[in-house]
């Protein structure tokens, strides 16, 4: 493997693409947050009712899962840059809806708009990192962009806490920064080339050979090599999200009306856990890359599979719930979506990668959507059901990840080296890792 950059350096260049194009990541987490939020906040003034409100939340979710489906298959067929560029564009209009929406029918309209955008630009968007990304640093960008989705979280949650107070004015407000970043992310992303990759692979040029398939089928997809590895990284990451969806969604529930807590003291921990959990996700960009990833993973699986058996061993305590979400945060950096999004880039070729994400991340929002329909009637008829339950989920994914998905190789590892950069002189020959 020959390089011209010191070993260890990701041009800064690499950075910027791979932010612009993970500003996915916070977009989806921003929409999810701030939903929960300013609707809450536009309730009494629009009259929105508790079976609307519930109506809202589903159908984001449903849209996500979608516009995933539809987005990741366009992304192959037409290119990663057309795609995001037009889901940006999505989602401004369905943020500036929500901003300025008079009464419970726009609700709905923006709800979509924005659920369909979410969905669509994350496997386009995930695609372009991990085509344009160094070789010996793919999983390390990949892990970034799950920064930038807690990054997203905590800067919904600050918003809350800042506008909380301002009634249907704060609602709109938080809305309002997700329509100006989205903006200020359209205009960025017009000035990004389009995959090196993703060009070879649809021209069937620069060593493509077999992979410049039939781009208007999936059956090669559905039916070939790469069907399997596409089941066994959506079934983990559908077992893992169960155990992150849960803690997410439910945490506050949990220490109100099971531990006797306060929602303030709620949203503390819940603060915290999302700080510890970036920096956890910064130490598995330091490992994502290395020999011994596998040997983390399988630690922090076990950790965040006994992490939910706390409360059941226990009981439903303050403290039981802050270990629980405390070492949630920290194995499921290693042990949950992250790792996901990882594979999810190396299993797949460029051909198919953003199809299969599409397919992965359509097959989980629909999984955690109805794991949720459940899960307050668990909690108040048996926690330790749901803790027991959450916990075999876990395991499961667990064992999926160790024993299934390291049997695939890392096609990504033997297509052909994108071309640099006219400006950053960086050549790599992946075959050679």
């Amino acid at each position: 493997m020959t390089t011209s950059t010191a070993p260890g350096k990701i041009p800064g260049r690499t950075w910027y693409r791979t932010t612009v194009a993970g500003m996915a990541s916070y977009l989806d987490a921003g929409a999810i947050i701030t939903t929960g939020t300013a609707l809450v906040l536009y309730k009494e003034p629009l009259g929105i009712s508790d079976a609307q409100f519930g109506q809202y939340s589903a159908l984001l979710t449903f849209m996500i899962a979608a516009g995933a489906l539809v987005g990741g298959r366009l992304a192959d067929l037409f290119g990663r840059k057309r795609v995001f560029l037009t889901t940006m564009a999505v989602y401004v209009a369905g943020a500036a809806v929500l901003v300025a929406a008079p009464g419970t029918g726009a609700l709905y309209a923006g709800v979509v708009l924005l659920g369909l955008a979410v969905g669509a630009d994350l496997p386009a968007s995930l695609a372009m990192i991990a085509e344009e990304a160094p070789p010996e640093h793919r999983g390390k960008l990949i892990s970034f962009s799950h920064i930038l989705w807690l990054v997203g979280i905590i800067a919904a949650q600050l918003f809350g806490i800042v506008v909380g107070g301002m009634g249907m004015t704060g609602g709109r407000i938080m809305y309002g920064q997700l329509l100006v970043l989205a903006l200020v992310v359209l205009v960025l992303r017009a000035g990004m080339p389009e995959s090196s990759r993703w060009q070879a692979a649809h021209a069937g040029t620069a060593g493509a050979g077999a992979e410049a398939v039939d781009l208007g089928t999936l059956k090669r997809l559905l039916r070939g090599p790469y069907l399997m590895p596409m089941v066994a990284v959506a079934l983990f990451y559908a077992l893992v999200n169960v155990g992150a969806n849960t803690g997410g969604q439910f945490s506050t529930l949990m220490y109100t009306e099971m531990a006797g807590s306060t929602v303030r003291f709620a949203s503390t921990v819940g603060f915290v856990t999302f700080a510890i959990a970036f920096a956890a996700t910064y130490g598995l960009m330091r490992i994502v890359d290395g020999a011994h990833r596998m040997r983390w993973f399988a630690v922090m699986a076990v950790f965040y599979t006994l992490g939910y058996l706390v409360p059941v061993v226990f009981g439903v305590e303050v403290w039981t719930l802050v270990t629980m979400g405390v070492v949630g945060s920290i194995a499921g950096a290693v042990a949950g979506e992250p790792m996901f999004k990882v594979w999810a880039q190396e299993l797949i070729p460029t051909t198919y990668r953003s199809t299969a994400q599409g397919v992965m991340i359509a097959f989980t929002r629909v999984v955690a959507a109805v794991v949720a329909l459940w899960t307050p009637t668990l909690l108040a008829a048996s926690p330790n059901v749901l803790f027991v339950f959450v916990a075999a989920c876990i395991a499961v994914g667990g064992v999926i990840g160790c024993f299934w998905i390291t049997r695939y190789p890392r096609v990504a590892d033997d297509e052909p080296a994108a071309p640099a950069p006219s400006t950053t002189a960086v050549r790599t020959d992946e075959g050679a890792r």
